[in-house]
């Protein structure tokens, strides 16, 4: 339970109501079921309807972003999720995920991905790009952006690291709120937090 007061489409402003009632429809698209949380973020920030809006702007341009895979898209998602163990986003995470094409199987290999014969290579890049991104302080070689440059081009790099970037936010923002699973993937497999992980 989120450690403030949310502002649900009922007790919410005409204008913000509609942007609530949109996102919901929206989210249950994406995931394919429709739970009683599954806006709880977003009412949050509700608090502020113009900060709300930026964020659902943000949110649609991210949503439209196609230069990635679905499968790299949802690896570099994910995996940042389970490193900010935000409940909230690993179980939207692991359902989009499904619905993108990963397995089960791949969803419970993800903290120890680097050892998983589930993985390509590419895979494992992306996922240790994630890794390197979520840790505090930043922790990304050289080395590392340049092998990611061998298989992306500047447009792709911006959209992974700007994808990456947005779930660290999101992750953190839910986490410090005490927003928790909406049960998108209740029933089901879902992914785990990982664990600290070496320097990729």
């Amino acid at each position: 339970m989120a450690r403030i007061a949310r502002v649900t489409i009922d007790q919410a402003p005409e204008d913000v109501a509609l942007a609530l009632a949109y996102t919901r429809k929206m989210l249950a698209e994406l995931a394919g079921r429709e739970t009683e949380q599954m806006i709880e973020p977003l009412e949050l920030y509700a608090h502020l309807p113009g900060l709300l809006q930026g964020v659902g702007m943000m949110a649609q341009a991210t949503a439209q972003l196609d230069g990635l895979d679905r499968r790299l898209h949802a690896l570099a998602s994910l995996k940042a999720a389970t490193l900010t163990h935000c409940e909230y986003c690993i179980d939207i995470g692991s359902q989009v995920s499904r619905q993108w094409g990963l397995t089960n199987e791949e969803l419970l290999a993800l903290p120890n991905y680097r050892a998983s014969a589930l993985f390509s290579d590419l895979d494992r890049l992306v996922m240790d790009y994630a890794v390197g991104m979520s840790r505090t302080p930043v922790e990304v070689s050289d080395e590392l952006f340049d092998t990611l440059r061998q298989h992306f081009d500047a447009a792709q790099l911006v959209e992974l690291t700007h994808l990456i970037a947005v779930e660290n936010m999101y992750g953190r923002f839910n986490h410090a709120l005490g927003v928790g699973s909406a049960g998108f993937s209740d029933g089901m497999v879902c992914a785990v937090p990982a664990a600290v992980e070496a320097s990729a």
